[in-house]
């Protein structure tokens, strides 16, 4: 990651199925160049019809959520394989955001690697939020207070979700897990030289000889 985290505010959209896997967010077969449109490809199956039509009633396809920023899912999101491009396929859309009880634990660490918020909210507060996106003429409007762990409805409504501290203070300051590691880079030459020091003889060039 290059840029940090930033609070904002965006439209979420409301997925609040179980166990939404990786190979329904990013289907194989936009997956086989390197040059696939990945945020295109996100949710492919329920986005089209084989025709490559869109179908209206995905979420996604509908007015306001077609800019949506921010996504509720719901329970163990992200399961199945342990493709990364699902991540990638979220962002590319504009998602940065996910919101949901749980999340695949391999999921789970592709989304921060990625700069992707994964928070944790409780079932019964997502509820809430799946009813607040969904209102029928309103404004879905959320704000994300990464610093403060809430959820901000545009109608004053706030939801806290979990996140580790160590994650959130590597996507405030937009650091993968390369930046995380050099910013100890002292600590770590300092280790080192005490380790020549003391031990010289580990870090002694290895030699062989071959006899004939």
């Amino acid at each position: 990651m290059s840029n940090g985290f930033v609070n904002f505010s965006g439209i979420a959209a409301a997925m609040p199925a179980a166990n939404i896997n990786t190979d329904a967010i990013i289907p194989i077969p936009w997956m086989r160049t390197a040059h696939a449109d990945l945020g295109k490809g996100l949710f492919a199956v329920q986005r089209y019809d084989d025709a490559g039509n869109e179908r209206p009633e995905f979420v996604l396809n509908q007015q306001p959520f077609r800019s949506a920023s921010i996504l509720l899912g719901g329970e163990n999101f992200g399961c199945g394989s342990s493709r990364e491009a699902a991540v990638w396929a979220l962002v590319q859309f504009g998602i940065k955001c996910v919101f949901a009880p749980s999340f695949a634990d391999i999921f789970y660490e592709n989304a921060f690697r990625n700069g992707l918020v994964a928070g944790i909210i409780d079932k019964s507060e997502l509820e809430t939020c799946f009813a607040l996106s969904a209102e029928g003429g309103g404004d879905p409007v959320f704000s994300v207070d990464l610093i403060g762990g809430t959820l901000i409805h545009a109608k004053g409504h706030q939801t806290p979700f979990g996140i580790a501290a160590s994650r959130r203070d590597a996507l405030i300051r937009g650091d993968d897990e390369i930046g995380l590691t050099l910013r100890y880079a002292d600590e770590i030459a300092a280790f080192h030289a005490e380790g020549l020091a003391k031990y010289p003889w580990l870090h002694a060039p290895l030699t062989s000889k071959v006899s004939t």
